[in-house]
């Protein structure tokens, strides 16, 4: 099983990111945060120079479907997709849910997330282009 799913884009970050949002909404999910760890770490007096953006999002009408079968997988929510620059390229990746969800020991979660993660992946997948 493959953990995490990851693709390069010609976009810069912040344009990568407002790309991701659109694809986003067309799937009702939504940004509860942006977490911008190069500035956090240089706020503390810490060196990163890799632009690194995390992105919470959720769909609260699977979170509650999700949540409402099997409250473990409130650990895994919101659902991260990080946006960062790699030698000079932009990529975006995100954790697989199937993955996550691997260690709840329930089919019903899992097909959830198989479908959570499908689409997901359809949005940042159309993102890119």
């Amino acid at each position: 099983m493959q953990f995490d799913y990851t693709v390069e884009t010609k976009n810069d970050i912040q344009t990568a990111i407002t790309s991701l949002e659109e694809t986003l909404k067309e799937e009702k999910f939504g940004v509860l945060w942006e977490f911008d760890i190069k500035g956090k770490l240089q706020e503390k007096g810490l060196e990163f120079k890799q632009d690194y953006k995390v992105l919470e999002v959720c769909n609260p009408h699977e979170a509650q479907r999700i949540l409402s079968e099997n409250q473990m997988v409130g650990y895994f929510l919101p659902c991260k997709i990080v946006v960062y620059s790699d030698q000079g390229k932009t990529k975006i990746g995100m954790p697989r849910p199937t993955a996550l969800v691997s260690m709840v020991n329930d089919d019903k979660i899992k097909e959830l997330a198989k479908d959570i993660e499908h689409r997901l992946i359809g949005c940042i997948d159309k993102s890119i282009v």
